[in-house]
């Protein structure tokens, strides 16, 4: 039996990037996973969705360009060729992945992995013994019991990256993230898109202000809230709502309600496993000693930046170094067309939690970049949340386009829990759209 000091299960943005940073430190680490180097992020979600939105925003700009000076011929979108692309950007990552395994000696097996004890796994017929476990496996859409979510074009966040044809309408359930990004892409290129979703917003992430201007600024999507799907047939979803039953025309669906933990069956060796996912603690330890899970499979943060990071602080830890997992600076972000990003605590979140609550905004098209670039019609807006007593940044949250580039900039002040005083002397680029941040901060009463 071959002995490594960590085995890493599942090759996302987690297990990769432990297993690239333990194997820098000079551990001995194998990496195994059952289909492509870089897991669902690359190969089924955060990459092949964020070229096809830039694809969709691409087609959007030109159809509108006469604005800014630019004339263009006959526009038009290809869905085979925005596919290509997707495909080639997933390819080339992988590669970069495989480089960065082989540059840092990490051994890598591809196949089902199964951990047969608490100090050994096996992996395409053979065992393996370790010192350390990362599980890193992940997520996989979640279905819900709804009569017909089983028929053909019903299809999840893999399926609908796979198609070659736009349907004529399509219908989201679910209003989350994945949900309302597909639903950007798809109403810009032309099909008539419906979101519906159970709760009575969407985007829960988001400042309730923002949730209502994004859907705003989706003018094409239709979005039923408050709405049960109640059964799906060959040409129909029905939802109800307020007593009524409504039919909404569909050629084809997805179902984005929500993800559900892969954790690989280890509760029957004696791993605690909760409802969400594998139980740790704030350096990613299950209850069986050298045994770790990082990532969706542990429900905590299911974003990929939040899986990379606990790799890298499950790595700290088998390497003596002190860290620990934080989760009250990580940031999010919406890749719609607007982009929608934030960090750190809601107004309402600041205020349910007791602090002495102050807020100030500012719009985007006050920001001289910003009007340069997109114009007055452009939504967007900064908001700022501050505890009154110490002056302490608490949250900030973005809606327009380029937010995704600016958060982290957000994340680091909350993360070194800066005062409102020690913002307002950072020198920001001008003009930078990121300054929209300091300016939100002079609106403070």
């Amino acid at each position: 039996m071959e002995h490594y000091e960590l085995i890493v299960i599942g090759a996302g943005p987690g297990g990769y990037i432990a297993a690239e940073r333990a194997g820098h430190a000079g551990k001995k680490v194998l990496l195994i996973e059952k289909e492509n180097l870089g897991g669902v992020c690359t190969n089924h979600g955060c990459i092949p969705t964020k070229s096809l939105l830039n694809s969709s925003k691409l087609y959007k700009k030109a159809l509108h360009s006469e604005e800014f000076g630019v004339t263009a011929g006959k526009v038009s979108f290809s869905l085979e060729k925005a596919m290509a692309h997707k495909q080639d950007t997933i390819e080339t990552l992988r590669k970069g992945i495989a480089f960065l395994m082989k540059s840092n000696k990490v051994d890598v097996v591809f196949a089902e992995a199964e951990v047969t004890s608490p100090k050994s796994v096996k992996a395409d017929g053979k065992e393996y013994s370790f010192d350390n476990l990362f599980v890193a496996t992940g997520s996989t859409a979640f279905v819900p019991p709804i009569p017909g979510a089983d028929l053909p074009h019903v299809l999840d966040n893999r399926g609908i990256l796979a198609i070659d044809k736009l349907p004529e309408n399509l219908v989201v359930i679910g209003g989350g993230v994945i949900g309302v990004e597909f639903a950007s892409f798809f109403s810009a290129v032309g099909v008539n898109v419906k979101v519906v979703e159970m709760m009575d917003e969407i985007i829960p992430l988001m400042d309730g202000q923002f949730s209502s201007q994004l859907r705003k600024a989706m003018g094409k999507v239709d979005f039923h809230l408050n709405a049960q799907v109640t059964k799906i047939d060959a040409s129909n979803v029905y939802f109800q709502k307020d007593g009524k039953e409504t039919a909404l025309p569909a050629d084809m669906v997805l179902m984005a309600v929500g993800r559900r933990p892969l954790t690989l069956g280890l509760d029957k060796i004696g791993v605690d496993v909760g409802r969400t996912g594998i139980i740790v603690d704030e350096n990613m330890r299950t209850n069986l000693p050298g045994i770790y899970a990082i990532g969706d499979v542990n429900g905590e943060s299911l974003l990929a930046h939040s899986a990379s990071r606990m790799g890298e602080v499950a790595v700290n830890h088998i390497l003596g170094k002190p860290d620990r997992m934080r989760y009250g600076a990580v940031p999010w972000a919406l890749y719609t067309d607007p982009e929608a990003a934030g960090c750190g605590l809601t107004e309402a979140q600041a205020k349910e939690q007791g602090y002495n609550v102050k807020s100030g905004s500012m719009p985007l098209r006050a920001n001289g970049r910003f009007l340069a670039e997109l114009g007055k019609k452009a939504p967007g807006v900064c908001k700022v949340v501050v505890d009154a007593d110490s002056d302490m940044l608490l949250g900030v949250h973005l809606f327009g386009p380029y937010s995704s580039e600016i958060i982290h900039s957000a994340a680091a002040m909350l993360e070194m829990e800066l005062r409102v005083q020690d913002i307002k002397e950072i020198i920001f680029p001008h003009p930078s759209v990121s300054e929209i941040i300091k300016d939100a901060l002079w609106t403070l009463p």
